[in-house]
């Protein structure tokens, strides 16, 4: 099956970061590729793969990457496709603030959807989210992955009931 996603980063070492996308894209069924794609380092080969990635089969981008954060930015500037930038908290990072700033405020004319710190859990399923648009049984997917996220809170609501915790909502 050729992927849907593709899933770059500035650095193999944004991988424990990143695999949380790939994770939930497969728990999905989602095809998706995961490479390294650095604004800094491989300008050429960036524009190269955001400038591909539709004529590929691509239908979103999720680009994760630290510090100075580019690479969410650039790709959404040379393609068509949705992009959705993940901040990641680096090594050379400033709290992770640097990167949600780079992503977050890009300029009017070139969205990148942004997801907070090192959340790239939420990136996958929000391009799963935009997959569903067009696909069935990607939606039914999300549906039933939220179905089981609401009933995950209403045992915990059941739990503290039964430690004797009152509320008055309930």
């Amino acid at each position: 099956m050729e992927p849907l996603v593709g899933i770059i980063m500035g650095s193999d070492s944004d991988l424990p970061v990143m695999q949380a996308a790939a994770d939930v894209l497969k728990e999905f069924g989602i095809a998706h590729e995961v490479t390294v794609v650095s604004a800094h380092r491989t300008p050429h080969r960036m524009i190269e793969y955001a400038q591909q990635a539709k004529a590929r089969g691509l239908k979103v981008i999720i680009a994760g990457a630290g510090g100075a954060a580019h690479l969410p930015g650039m790709v959404a500037s040379v393609t068509t496709l949705p992009v959705i930038g993940v901040p990641i908290k680096s090594s050379n990072s400033i709290d992770g603030w640097d990167s949600v700033l780079s992503i977050l405020q890009m300029p009017n004319g070139v969205p990148v959807g942004t997801v907070a710190l090192n959340a790239s859990k939420n990136a996958g399923i929000l391009a799963a989210e935009i997959l569903g648009t067009c696909d069935v049984s990607v939606a039914d997917k999300i549906a039933s992955y939220k179905a089981q996220l609401s009933g995950e809170v209403i045992e915990k609501v059941q739990k503290l009931k039964k430690e004797g915790y009152e509320n008055k909502f309930d």
